[in-house]
């Protein structure tokens, strides 16, 4: 239930139902009362992203929720998107399509220049992150850990927007300018965000957090309209009395701090020579020397170099060794300087151990650099946060996961159960059985065939899970030999061969899936009733307690779900596992007998990206090109670049709603008819 005041409204066609009244309640009181850590321990498939929309609803504050990748970041921004149609619902993770740091390797002498490739849809959904967090109050932000590296100063980049209004005195020479100064690009193509053009005494500007255009007509009175234009059809989508135009870039360099910030920097560079002149290390003071002066050169002339970020210390004025203002610095903060909102962990027992090892790894590398003269000291201050740092900016914090681990329960003081499925299912039966052959017993491999065998008569699916890729090829291939229908999943399978290898997956055109890791968070997939663990006892990532309880989770969305651990030893782990596994079951079961609940198998449709896709694709094919491929000639080439343009439309609209995987696809088509077109 929300608060008169609350400025967010959950939206949903059911109610907390199962655990979920008992989890929402506890976790808001626990927050009413100042608890700044808690756990939800909540089971797959009990609706743990509904229960972290209630707490936010009831809470009643601006929220950041970390998740441990972009994928399954952008899912959860999806679903928060769903339960808050009329909010700020947000998605910022790394803009980086292709990234290699800087580095540099001295055992081989090899430097390694920074290369990268930036998401521009990417960099403009982070760039309306920050601004509606300076904005709103009714702000979500779902992040990769890359929210806490180094962003540039929030009061910098909102002290330096530009309030535009209509009637307000301003030429178009100095609109121009003004808009240069926050680092616009000025263009006389079609628009991008961060972008602007002149026609006569009209001023089209698109914002970096929009991909809408603004166009400013400027009259001898100033500005005299601002409508909003939708730069594909041109239609007028109405007029506006005023707006404001944010920088395009986060690091943002005023002519005060960049005066400040050259001193800051010449000076450093002095004694960074003297300490190379006086070890002796000529090469390294000349290599120093040379591009530390062509960057302060560059910030002089343009207020901005390449790798500027590595200034940010000099630039925002800090100490040496002060921690970066990153997204969390864009969050609401009390008089004395305390976070003022809620941070939510998701599978936290995988996002914590990121966030704790980014900083080792960077220094690590910076350090190199430092040494043999290829950036300033100062450049180690780029950094992202250490743990205790981030501990200190987050506030209250609701650590989320099936499988916490030690460290989120040593520090929580209150750890909140969700177990109840709101559809009555319950954990899968664990069953251990021996690994080696013993009289007339097969073996595990022969074992898991005659189950699988038993389970696919009853119209169901099967997992396996293998120790490394390798096993799972030979195991899918003996499978094949043996007349089961088998496929296997792992890393190097393409993004749209994984989509459509779990497409036929569920539809039953093979009725065995056999991977290494990927089978365990995220995937969903009802029509599993079977999973078979091989070499269970094999102590290791792969095999342990989390990994177990995580893998034996993916069969508690069918009815019958049972799992099989193959073993000839029982490990700690495998203990621990099934001890936590059966504790659930008794609670689940005796739930469902006091409430007369009958469990269901969870029934989802089943949605085949790839092969809607790849329909699409074949039909405009055969209508924009309507030759004969063989026989493209100037005509063909024509279409085929205009069938370009509108895939590459179509993956922008992809991303724009966080659908990463189609995007992929039509990344993947846009390749292909660019190697057509060459032909």
């Amino acid at each position: 239930m929300a608060k008169k005041d609350s400025i967010f409204k959950l939206q949903s066609d059911w109610a907390p139902a199962g655990d979920q009244p008992e989890a929402i309640k506890l976790l808001v009181q626990g927050l009413d009362k100042g608890m700044q850590k808690q756990t939800l321990l909540g089971a797959t498939g009990t609706g743990k992203t509904f229960t972290m929309a209630n707490v936010i609803q009831q809470h009643n504050k601006p929220t950041l929720i970390i998740a441990h990748n972009k994928t399954l970041a952008a899912q959860l921004a999806q679903e928060f998107r769903e339960f808050f149609p009329n909010h700020a619902v947000h998605y910022f993770v790394s803009y980086y399509d292709f990234y290699q740091p800087e580095a540099y390797l001295p055992t081989s002498d090899t430097y390694i220049e920074k290369d990268a490739q930036i998401n521009k849809e990417i960099d403009r959904l982070r760039h309306a992150t920050t601004q509606s967090l300076l904005l709103r109050k009714d702000v979500i932000i779902v992040a990769s850990v890359s929210c806490i590296y180094g962003l540039g100063s929030p009061s910098e980049y909102q002290k330096v927007n530009l309030k535009l209004e209509v009637g307000m005195q301003m030429d178009r020479t100095l609109l121009m300018r003004k808009l240069l100064a926050l680092h616009f690009t000025r263009t006389n193509a079609d628009l991008e965000p961060g972008t602007f053009r002149t026609v006569g005494n009209k001023v089209d500007i698109m914002p970096i957090s929009e991909t809408m255009q603004y166009q400013f007509v400027i009259g001898s009175k100033g500005i005299e309209s601002i409508d909003k234009i939708d730069p594909v059809s041109s239609k007028n989508m109405g007029s506006l009395d005023g707006m404001f135009v944010f920088p395009a870039k986060h690091f943002i360099t005023t002519e005060s701090s960049k005066t400040s910030a050259v001193k800051s920097i010449t000076k450093e560079l002095a004694v960074q020579l003297k300490h190379f002149e006086k070890e002796g290390k000529l090469l390294e003071a000349e290599r120093i020397k040379r591009r530390t002066t062509y960057d302060l050169a560059m910030i002089k002339e343009m207020g901005y170099c390449n790798g500027i970020e590595n200034y940010s210390r000099h630039l925002s004025g800090k100490a040496a060794g002060e921690p970066p203002e990153t997204l969390l610095s864009y969050f609401p903060h009390k008089a004395d300087g305390t976070a003022d909102f809620l941070t939510i962990i998701d599978e936290s027992h995988v996002t914590l151990p990121q966030i704790q090892g980014m900083f080792a790894g960077d220094q690590a590398r910076k350090k190199n650099l430092v040494e043999f003269g290829f950036r300033l000291p100062s450049a180690c201050d780029n950094r992202p946060l250490k743990y205790p740092e981030f501990e200190e900016r987050i506030g209250q914090v609701v650590f989320v996961s099936a499988t916490p681990a030690d460290r989120e329960k040593d520090v929580s003081e209150q750890i909140v159960q969700q177990i109840i499925r709101p559809t009555g299912l319950i954990d899968p039966e664990v069953i251990v059985r021996p690994i080696v052959e013993k009289g007339s017993y097969g073996g595990q491999i022969q074992d898991f065939i005659k189950e699988t065998e038993i389970t696919i008569a009853k119209g169901d699916r099967v997992l396996a899970t293998t120790l490394t890729k390798k096993m799972a090829e030979d195991l899918a291939t003996y499978l094949k030999d043996k007349k089961i229908k088998a496929e296997y999943l792992h890393s190097e399978i393409t993004t749209i061969d994984r989509i459509r290898i779990l497409t036929q997956f569920r539809r039953g055109e093979f009725d065995v899936l056999v991977g290494v890791n990927l089978l365990r968070e995220g995937l969903d997939l009802p029509e599993v009733s079977l999973i078979g663990i091989l070499d269970a006892d094999k102590e290791g990532f792969l095999r342990s307690e989390t990994s177990l309880i995580q893998t034996i989770g993916r069969a508690a969305r069918n009815v019958n779900g049972r799992v099989i651990l193959y073993a000839d030893i029982m490990t700690g782990s495998m203990e621990k596992a099934i001890g936590e596994t059966n504790r659930r079951r008794a609670v689940q079961v005796a739930y469902n007998t006091k409430h007369g609940i009958t469990p269901q198998t969870i029934k989802k449709a089943i949605n085949d990206i790839a092969g809607e896709l790849y329909t699409e694709h074949e039909k405009a094919l055969n209508e924009e090109l309507s030759i004969d491929m063989a026989k493209l000639g100037g005509k063909g080439v024509k279409a085929v670049a205009k069938l370009i343009k509108m895939k590459e439309k179509e993956m922008n609209e992809a991303v724009k709603e966080l659908d990463f995987e189609t995007a992929a696809i039509l990344r993947d088509e846009i390749k292909a008819l660019e190697r057509h077109g060459k032909k």
